[in-house]
């Protein structure tokens, strides 16, 4: 080998240390950051709990939280229930009160509330013409809104309301299509109702919008129903894998039922807003629901960073075995997918901010 060509090495290989200790220095260097991977996001969590285990619901009888806590191993950080605009019967109708007893149940338990409150009757049908959202536009019901958004600030908690959740399905008589509704009704119902909640003062509310899961692309658009962000503090969506059963699409794992509307929700509707899962479960028929579990509450921590609450659905319903005491597999992936310090427990009946933040780490 030539003289020149031996130099030309040993000047290549000098060239090559000089840059790796530039580089050392660097990382090393006082102030330098280093590339680390991101901690898990921390969660709210908890559960819609229905009347199958005593008779009453959650957080009427606080002893179904109580053990649903002791099926989890921790306590709660959100309690989910829900109330119509009125309770309909053979001797007609009557309107509901503010649910101030639920509220602090929840919230002496330390969980914060969410409230699901839609603008119908009950009980559901898919025809109510009494309670079509022009009615709710016209003002037919402002002073029960008015009365109850008093009531609401009187109690002066901070509390998550979820209002005509589900809006872009077909299935609720407050959707566009049905009951009389017609596209644009929705937005403006939101609206209104929003606005007398804010015209007397009642800011302890924090406003959810939440969207049925998506699947085939075949339900009224998000744009279309979405009332703009300073009508909206978090955003939802409501998802169920209900496994191998008739009208079904089949065993979905988590990651078909929720990512396509997840997606179009925090990069096109809303990407400014946290998210909730406010309405969550699995069948038993057609796979395993505890892995299913398993990999819901991996993927809320690691995948779905704009996911900050999550609220399992623990309600008898169309024997799909939604509850977790059905199996005990069941509950004990859910119990062992809890356990991190990213879900958050029952620390929450003190909080005052409103509108509520996602938790802290």
């Amino acid at each position: 080998m030539s003289e020149g060509k031996t130099e030309r090495k040993r000047q290549g290989r000098l060239l090559w240390a000089g840059v790796a200790c530039l580089l050392a220095s660097l990382l090393l260097a006082p102030g330098v950051a280093v590339a680390k991977k991101r901690p898990p996001a921390s969660v709210y969590w908890g559960a819609q709990i229905g009347d199958q285990m005593t008779g009453e619901a959650a957080p009427w009888d606080m002893v179904p939280v109580q053990r649903f806590q002791n099926l989890a191993g921790k306590g709660l950080s959100l309690i989910e229930f829900s109330s119509p605009f009125a309770e309909c019967g053979s001797s007609g109708c009557e309107m509901t009160k503010f649910p101030t007893t639920p509220l602090e149940n929840a919230r002496r338990y330390g969980a914060i509330p969410v409230f699901s409150w839609n603008s119908t009757s009950s009980p559901p049908s898919i025809d109510q013409p009494a309670f079509s959202l022009s009615k709710v536009i016209d003002g037919t019901y402002d002073t029960y809104i008015r009365d109850f958004a008093l009531k609401a600030k009187a109690w002066g908690h901070p509390f998550f309301l979820r209002f005509n959740w589900e809006m872009n399905g077909f299935w609720f008589p407050w959707a566009e299509g049905v009951n009389g509704n017609t596209p644009g009704q929705f937005v403006a119902a939101w609206r209104h109702v929003h606005d007398i909640f804010t015209s007397v003062g009642a800011t302890n509310a924090t406003w959810v919008w939440c969207p049925n899961v998506d699947l085939f692309s075949s339900l009224t658009p998000l744009g279309e129903l979405y009332p703009g962000d300073s009508y909206v503090d978090w955003t939802g969506i409501d998802g169920f894998n209900w496994g191998q059963r008739r009208g079904s699409p089949g065993w979905q794992n988590f990651n078909q039922v929720f990512h396509r509307t997840y997606k179009r929700i925090i990069s096109r509707v809303a990407p400014g807003k946290p998210v909730m899962l406010a309405e969550v479960a699995s069948s038993d028929k057609g796979g395993s629901k505890p892995v299913w579990i398993k990999d819901m509450l991996s993927k809320v921590r690691h995948r779905y960073r704009k996911i900050r609450a999550i609220i399992w659905y623990d309600i008898n319903d169309r024997n799909t075995h939604w509850p977790l005491e059905s199996s005990k597999k069941a509950s004990n992936a859910f119990r062992a997918g809890i356990r991190p310090s990213a879900f958050k427990p029952n620390l929450y009946g003190g909080i005052d901010n409103s509108p509520i933040e996602p938790p802290s780490r």
